[in-house]
């Protein structure tokens, strides 16, 4: 069953984001900005206070909250974002567990209270599609969020979102990871032809959490692949790279490539706060701030950003 063509849960299709026509965005306006979450994840709260993350995650009240002072922020916001993107884990029930439905039926309820011009973009996890996903993991993903990967264009800016599980455990599905990694390959090509401002890469577990050499863990990527992403992102001129998965802020930069990991709009494993990242893009750079919930929904984007977007270039 295809989601309604309508709905704000089905726009990636055909690997490109149906909310944005390339030929009105592919050309640089000026400044903008768009707004980052991930990890909404309803039902870890809950898990972690018990200890139980495989069956703990029976109640998401708390979650709920969180994700509506979430939208209610994102809307109360002048000028509008260009869109509102959620780096993964959308839930906590993994394919085939018992509340996965329910909280599925319950984030949605949450987003489509989201501003209709403010499209939604969804980024595959773990937990989404399972830590070892499957064909049926990931087709039933695409059924309910869209595609696991495709590529927009907004305001001359290239954005690529990939499914990092492919690149984590691929075994159930090797041609999935290679069919990926071709359609990548073509996308980052085609960027480089199209003399695109930045390009912009989101995906769930980030590359590395602090420095390019670190250790792998569940939190990042192994070596070998990673350092294979990053060159294949350097080579291809990719800005920063913004992913979720470690429930705290963290970040580094590899030859100018910043790597952004931002902190959970639900369950927080660190001192962070619930909150948002808030990514302004200009001809130049790309700037960024995580604010509390609270702090975005009570005071809004500080002026320093504000006068940014401002700039005519």
């Amino acid at each position: 069953v295809m989601a309604a063509e309508g709905s704000p849960f089905a726009r990636a299709r055909g690997t490109t984001l149906t909310a944005f026509r390339h030929d009105d965005e592919c050309q640089w306006k000026g400044p903008f900005y768009f707004i980052q979450g991930a990890d909404p994840q309803f039902g870890l709260m809950k898990a972690w206070t018990v200890g139980d993350t495989n069956n703990g995650d029976d109640e998401w009240g708390e979650e709920i909250k969180l994700a509506e002072q979430a939208v209610q922020a994102i809307n109360k916001l002048k000028p509008k974002p260009k869109f509102f993107v959620l780096c993964g884990d959308l839930i906590h029930g993994m394919p085939g567990t018992q509340w996965r439905k329910e909280q599925e039926k319950d984030l949605k309820n949450v987003l489509k209270n989201t501003d209709q011009d403010i499209p939604l973009v969804f980024v595959s996890g773990n937990h989404d599609i399972g830590n070892a996903p499957t064909r049926e993991t990931i087709d039933n993903y695409c059924r309910n969020w869209g595609d696991d990967y495709f590529s927009f264009w907004v305001g001359g800016v290239f954005f690529l979102v990939l499914n990092s599980q492919l690149y984590f455990d691929s075994s159930n599905c090797p041609e999935l990871k290679e069919a990926q990694e071709a359609w990548l390959s073509e996308q980052l090509a085609a960027a480089g032809k199209q003399k695109c401002k930045h390009v912009i890469v989101f995906q769930h577990i980030p590359l590395f959490l602090r420095t390019p050499d670190e250790d792998h863990s569940y939190f990042n990527l192994e070596q070998s692949v990673r350092q294979e992403l990053l060159e294949k992102f350097h080579k291809a001129g990719v800005k920063a790279v913004f992913s979720g998965h470690y429930h705290r802020n963290a970040g580094g930069t590899y030859k100018g490539l910043e790597m952004v990991v931002s902190s959970a709009i639900g369950c927080q494993l660190g001192e962070d706060t619930h909150g948002l990242r808030v990514v302004v893009v200009t001809e130049e750079k790309i700037v960024h701030r995580y604010y509390s919930l609270s702090d975005l929904s009570s005071q809004g984007i500080e002026k320093e950003l504000l006068d940014m977007l401002a700039q005519q270039s």
